[in-house]
């Protein structure tokens, strides 16, 4: 078995979790998830704990499946609690952002000829931190952390940093290895 899998989650006091068929419930403050689980992966709850059950102990599929599962639930966990938070950074001369009233429409002026307009599912939320002087960050906020990650990379990708300037977009922190240019 997995050792991640092995260990318990523990549920807080805010947070209901239910099974039915084959998916798993998620509620809590801020808002619901669900996930539909393998049938060959037992999931028991007793109480404030919840137990992953590998059917199928030795073949290696499942056991992989078993930690999964188990952190996937764990994410869902954390997400309905508190939520996920995830940073972009803007790095060049003249790239702006603009987010729309309601946060799901975000605009970006990126180097190219045209404006890129980036419509966000609603579970995923953007602000933005300008501070003259500094680079601009997109804040993205969301419950499902899969989601968000993925979000996250797509938006990075319309621009990713340059090896030799280092312009582009970037996660917050992201250390980029500059090139050498030519030396005459």
């Amino acid at each position: 078995m997995s050792r991640i899998g092995k260990k318990y989650i523990i549920i807080p006091k805010n947070i209901k979790i239910y099974k039915k068929k084959e998916y798993i419930y998620v509620n809590g403050k801020l808002g619901k998830l669900k996930e539909k689980i393998n049938k060959n992966i037992k999931i028991k709850i007793i109480e404030n704990k919840i137990y992953l059950l590998n059917k199928k102990k030795n073949i290696k599929k499942y056991k992989s499946l078993h930690g999964l599962y188990r952190m996937l639930i764990y994410n869902m966990i954390n997400g309905v609690k508190k939520g996920y938070n995830k940073q972009l950074e803007l790095v060049g001369v003249g790239y702006k952002a603009n987010v729309s009233e309601n946060g799901h429409i975000l605009q970006l002026n990126i180097g190219y000829s045209h404006q890129i307009i980036i419509e966000l599912c609603k579970e995923v939320f953007v602000k933005l931190e300008n501070i003259k002087g500094e680079n601009i960050i997109i804040n993205l906020f969301c419950i499902n952390k899969q989601l968000l990650g993925i979000v996250a990379s797509k938006i990075r990708s319309l621009k990713k940093p340059d090896p030799y300037k280092g312009k582009g977009i970037r996660y917050k922190n992201e250390k980029i290895i500059l090139k050498k240019g030519k030396s005459v």
